[in-house]
């Protein structure tokens, strides 16, 4: 076998709308919508400095099944480009962007698109035209695909060559993911192939090395629910068949949740501080890089009530707001200033200060309160129960019974504490006055 490399990339998206950013200037929305190209360009860029052999890309190069022309003329763009360069593209369809969808221009010729059903082709080295791998894949045919593809992915034994499998799949059903075309690791690991080359959850995982199943995440994050530094796998495989993974970043904008604690502060001056040293720090680790924001308050203190009143929160964050824009408006001829750090919202997990031991033991409305919800923790029977009964008044209404259906475990939790953390503060507020008052 001869030695080659190649980029294994997932989920595009190219073209995210980026809805529902509310208040953000427009010099960043700008840069925001245009951040899935930048990364495709950035994709092209690394593929051409490393002189890989192939690329391989495992569905949802489009947000939307409908995509806009920009869409397709930036990806054939970069096509064209590989094909300078003589670096092939191997393609699967996702659920974004099935088989079949609206494509108005055709692709050069070195980018193989496989079908709905299982379809093989062997990649060849740039540096001697030597066969190195077989790559196998298939593509949705609907946007909604619930069988179980990989029990198509039959290795092929009079073959030795490095086997490459292109699959857009949930496997072993993660949580907060649609289960198309599911499949179970130890499925992937018995079939034989040396790399499966996943997409369609955008969290980069490896979830073996023995064989390779890997999940790259996507290129570019859209959302808080995509935090971290985003990006694809540079694959290196020996004379041997043996790979060497390189993960490389390509995020032209990265979000972040920064938990920050408010044990210790007391006094607004104090709280805000903190926050604007934390928006600095970020920066310095962005080294240039735009950031969207979001902090994580918890921890317990004098300021819990106050933060917890809403009305704080919503000031502290407009003034930081403020501040930053001031930033994004230095920017010459309509460019993003670099070193933006947008404050995109507060998640309040604060707790009263409390002796929760001694509440918990207590005999008393709110010892109870908190008996009820620490089970509730620990069991997600009891805690669906709970939401269920308090919910109920809601489902009446459409949008709501489906906004409360997608409400993933974690942000169920999230309701519990803030409504066990509320009454706390409203029921020792009322006691307090009660005090005052004989």
């Amino acid at each position: 076998m001869h030695p080659f490399r190649f980029i294994h990339a997932a989920d595009l998206h190219l073209d995210t709308p980026f809805t529902g950013m509310t208040g953000v200037p427009d010099r960043l929305r700008s840069y925001l919508q245009d951040s899935t190209f930048a990364a495709l360009s950035g994709l092209v860029d690394l593929a051409v400095s490393e002189q890989v052999d192939f690329i391989v890309i495992s569905g949802d190069i489009y947000d939307a099944s409908d995509s806009s022309l920009r869409a397709q003329l930036r990806l054939k763009e970069a096509w064209e480009r590989l094909e300078r360069h003589g670096i092939p593209v191997y393609v699967i369809h996702g659920n974004h962007d099935p088989l079949g969808s609206k494509v108005r221009l055709s692709f050069p010729s070195n980018v193989r698109i496989f079908g709905s059903s299982l379809e093989s082709c062997t990649a060849v080295s740039r540096l001697n035209g030597q066969p190195v791998a077989v790559v196998s894949g298939i593509s949705y045919a609907s946007s909604s695909v619930t069988e179980n593809l990989s029990r198509y992915y039959i290795r092929s034994e009079d073959s030795n060559l490095y086997h490459i499998a292109l699959l857009h799949a949930n496997v072993d059903g993660q949580e907060g993911h649609d289960a198309y075309a599911p499949c179970s690791l130890s499925e992937l690991r018995e079939s034989g192939y040396d790399y499966w080359a996943l997409g369609h959850i955008h969290k980069r995982q490896v979830l073996s090395e023995a064989p390779w199943i890997v999940y790259p995440g996507n290129l570019q994050g859209r959302s808080m629910k995509e935090t971290g530094a985003k990006g694809c796998y540079l694959v290196e495989v020996d004379g041997e068949g043996r790979s060497v993974l390189h993960f490389h970043e390509l995020d032209q904008l990265r979000w972040c949740e920064i938990e920050l604690s408010i044990e210790g502060l007391n006094s607004e001056e104090e709280w805000k501080l903190r926050t604007e040293e934390q928006l600095e720090a970020i920066r310095r680790d962005m080294e240039g890089k735009p950031a969207i924001v979001r902090f994580r308050y918890t921890g317990s203190g004098p300021l819990h009530a106050l933060i917890n009143s809403g009305h704080e929160a919503r000031e502290l964050l407009a003034e930081l707001q403020r501040q930053e824009e001031v930033r994004v408006g230095t920017g010459s001829m309509g460019l993003l200033p670099k070193a933006i750090v947008w404050p995109a919202g507060f998640k309040l997990h604060t707790q009263a200060a409390v002796d929760r031991e001694q509440l918990l033991g207590e005999d008393s409305f709110l010892g109870e309160l908190f008996r009820m919800a620490e089970q509730a923790e620990r069991k997600t029977q009891l805690l669906d129960e709970l939401l269920e009964a308090a919910l109920e008044p809601m489902k009446s209404d459409r949008r709501l019974r489906q906004l409360l259906k997608s409400k993933n475990a974690q942000e169920r939790q999230e309701w519990l504490h803030l409504a066990r953390e509320t009454a706390a503060s409203l029921l020792r507020e009322e006691g307090a006055a009660g005090e005052g008052g004989r």
